[in-house]
């Protein structure tokens, strides 16, 4: 017997999404292979809708393989919900597969376990998260490049080190980045066009940096110019909240609910004997509980009021670890409102240069 009324789970691949459709009374009905196209996308719609009536997508995966399939239902109409990966002990016990995880999605849909809303990714934010990816492995790459100049710098003549001793970073790259290898037959000459390369290296990631850093701060201003305002949050900061908010912040329901989603709420740890007690929440987005944490740090250095706080509250016997999760806790629920904002129109690309 059937209720008319289906789910379907869907676990994402690069190039195949494996779904399955759950029945709300009669359970899974069929599975279904497509490629991850628009066209495989349309058989998968229409191959449900041959089942009842959709209630939800469950969907494995929705902000990297998933993104795709997600951006068309919600085009369709359809709700689309994030499906998270099956529990350990269930992928222990009953094994893995792009069948089996498609049924645990669907049935994570079913019981209402699986109720995060994806995001959007169809606006400034989404922006914000191409440059951030960008920014953040070309700082790796310069990092890495200054560290392997320096190592081989050791190995150069006495005048060459001299000259270079003590010398910062961005002048050393400048002075390396001018040298004149005379020729690659000996040791010497490659040395100086290793150290010529890896500087010129350096400075063209540098300057990429930099200009990225001015489109992420341009953005950030069009778009949240309230975030910028408060003290102790800068471009890089915002760009790492708005970025976990996503371009629908409507999905998070509440205040409590954004302090968990960063890892600032406190998780209950009371039994028949320790009611009452509570521990610090290690879960959560780590990017936004870093982003809080500097801007917590800063104000403890800077702010006025924020050391004031600090010092009526080591006056009452707080630990410095108990101060700066209760900061965190202000801070979060500050930014939560000025996010939780209706922003002005989405930038354009084509505004941003």
């Amino acid at each position: 017997m059937r209720s008319g009324y289906v789910v379907v789970g869907v676990d994402t691949h690069k190039h195949i999404h494996v779904a399955a459709v759950m029945d709300s009374v009669a359970g899974i009905l069929d599975t279904l292979t497509i490629p991850t196209d628009t066209p495989g996308f349309a058989k998968l719609t229409a191959w449900a809708h041959t089942y009842g009536q959709i209630l939800v997508f469950g969907i494995e995966g929705t902000g990297s393989y998933g993104a795709g399939l997600t951006s068309y239902l919600r085009r369709q109409g359809h709700r689309v919900v994030e499906a998270g990966r099956p529990d350990r002990r269930l992928r222990r016990m009953n094994g893995k597969s792009g069948t089996l995880d498609a049924e645990n999605a669907a049935r994570a849909a079913l019981a209402g376990m699986a109720t995060a809303t994806p995001k959007t990714a169809d606006g400034t934010v989404e922006m914000l998260r191409q440059l951030k990816v960008v920014h953040g492995t070309a700082v790796k790459d310069r990092s890495a490049a200054m560290i392997t100049l320096k190592a081989m710098l050791v190995h150069a003549d006495d005048q060459l080190r001299a000259s270079t001793n003590k010398m910062t970073q961005i002048k050393l790259a400048r002075h390396l980045s001018r040298l004149r290898p005379s020729d690659l037959t000996t040791v010497a000459g490659t040395l100086r066009y290793s150290l010529r390369a890896l500087a010129g290296r350096w400075l063209f990631l540098d300057a990429q940096i930099k200009e990225i850093e001015s489109k992420i701060n341009a953005l950030v201003t069009e778009y949240r110019p309230a975030l910028l305002e408060q003290f102790g949050i800068g471009a890089d900061t915002a760009a790492e909240i708005l970025i976990v908010v996503g371009d629908n912040p409507e999905r998070i329901k509440s205040e409590a609910a954004f302090a968990k989603l960063a890892g600032i709420s406190p998780i209950p740890t009371g039994s028949g004997q320790t009611s009452g007690r509570h521990r610090i929440n290690h879960g959560g987005h780590r990017q936004l509980n870093a982003a809080i944490y500097r801007t917590v740090i800063v104000r403890m250095q800077h702010h006025e009021p924020t050391k004031a706080y600090v010092t009526r509250r080591t006056a009452e016997g707080k630990s410095k670890r108990d101060i700066i999760r209760c900061l965190k806790r202000y801070v979060i629920r500050e930014v939560y409102h000025l996010v939780k904002a209706q922003p002005a129109a989405d930038i354009p690309l084509q505004k941003v240069s």
